[in-house]
């Protein structure tokens, strides 16, 4: 079985996506039955150095780095290389890139489809491509992959394509790296990397406003600060974004502007250690396809507080504190109670172990590993 897989838009590895097709990757070059071909943008091959000995990787001129190029590329120069190869299926990771040839099985990873419920999460011409092209797009693919049960109804309500074309596959997360242990050391790492010394909340998302919410997170931070008697800091970890100058701007205006930190975009290697020495995860989101750091902080042992918009609830089930993302009171009550709720805390932690053990990327992989095969069946008969 000859798969091709797109990972032309991992954005530098500084993305969910990206991380799905890393993982995605390393399940896959395991598997004897299965030649994988990755298609990799020229400067960002050195990303999947753990992959080259173990697939054919083809690369990708860094020109179609941009969106437009990128999408001419995965309608143009991509299947005919791919029907060179003689790929029995191509699968394209990110509903923005999904192919409409029909030369080979094509199977679409849809993540999320953010720019029907997010108002201006993108300017004007990405909002229609997401709304009107890749409802075109959608339908054209032999199978298609919703990483939510929340994501699959969308594509059913807003695509009008049948469940039965809708295959829901969860995110994993890797457990080797993120679990449990002792937390003094990362303790140690984060407050002589970051000169942070006290406990504190973590936010880990790119720096997207408005719908990433840190904004109004900053808001309930600084009513949380005002109310109670407490030394508990605000830290971000994410790479700049859309909008990302109204969550600076927000930051620096606040009373407690000293006490809320930007780690910037944090690596592979780094991530754990940042979970490690949190308190608590903040994930107030107003909508998210899946949402992977919940769960990453949950393997962790942190205490998780959520926002339940999109798929969130559907993930982090009852193992959360789930607020409303739109109240400033609601988040910074939420903030309040696990900082002075020991008993609140523990139970938090208990379900939340319990809860990361429904996510493992071998899980994924093998599901997704039948509907390549699913696909490849369809579009033979």
């Amino acid at each position: 079985m000859h798969i091709g897989l797109s990972a032309t838009v991992i954005q530098n590895g500084q993305s969910g996506v990206a991380q799905y097709i890393f993982a995605l990757t390393r399940e896959l070059i395991e598997l004897s039955d299965l030649n994988l071909h990755l298609f990799v943008l020229k400067h960002e091959q050195h990303h999947f150095d753990f992959a080259k000995d173990k697939c054919n990787i083809i690369t990708v001129p860094s020109w179609a780095r941009s969106p437009i190029k990128n999408i001419w590329w995965h309608h143009t120069k991509a299947p005919r290389i791919a029907a060179q190869l003689g790929l029995d299926v191509f699968h394209v990771p990110s509903y923005r890139r999904m192919m409409s040839s029909k030369r080979f099985a094509t199977v679409g990873t849809i993540h999320d489809l953010a720019p029907f419920h997010v108002k201006g999460k993108y300017d004007i011409a990405r909002m229609f491509y997401g709304r009107v092209v890749v409802k075109y797009l959608a339908a054209r693919q032999t199978k298609l992959i919703a990483v939510s049960g929340d994501t699959a109804k969308d594509i059913e309500q807003f695509f009008s394509l049948p469940s039965s074309e809708i295959t829901v596959i969860h995110n994993g997360i890797d457990h080797e790296r993120f679990k449990a242990s002792d937390s003094k050391q990362a303790r140690k790492w984060i407050s002589s990397t970051h000169q942070i010394h006290t406990p504190f909340f973590v936010y880990i998302s790119r720096l997207e406003h408005p719908s990433k919410n840190h904004v109004r997170l900053i808001e309930a931070f600084n009513q949380f600060k005002q109310k109670n008697d407490s030394d508990w800091q605000l830290v971000f970890g994410g790479g700049d974004w859309h909008g990302c100058e109204e969550i600076y701007a927000a930051a620096k205006s606040s009373p407690y502007s000293q006490e809320i930190h930007f780690l910037g975009f944090i690596a592979d290697q780094d991530l754990p250690k940042v979970y490690l020495a949190a308190s608590s995860l903040v994930y107030p989101s107003l909508f998210e396809g899946f949402g992977l750091p919940p769960v990453e902080a949950m393997a962790c042992g942190l205490p998780v507080i959520s926002s339940d918009r999109g798929a969130l609830k559907e993930i982090v089930s009852d193992a959360a504190l789930i607020v409303d993302p739109e109240d400033i009171s609601d988040i910074a009550e939420a903030l309040r109670k696990v900082q002075s709720q020991p008993s609140l805390v523990a139970e938090l932690i208990t379900k939340a172990e319990i809860n990361a053990d429904r996510f493992h990327w071998k899980n994924t992989a093998e599901q997704v590993v039948r509907v390549y095969k699913e696909a490849i069946k369809k579009h033979r008969n």
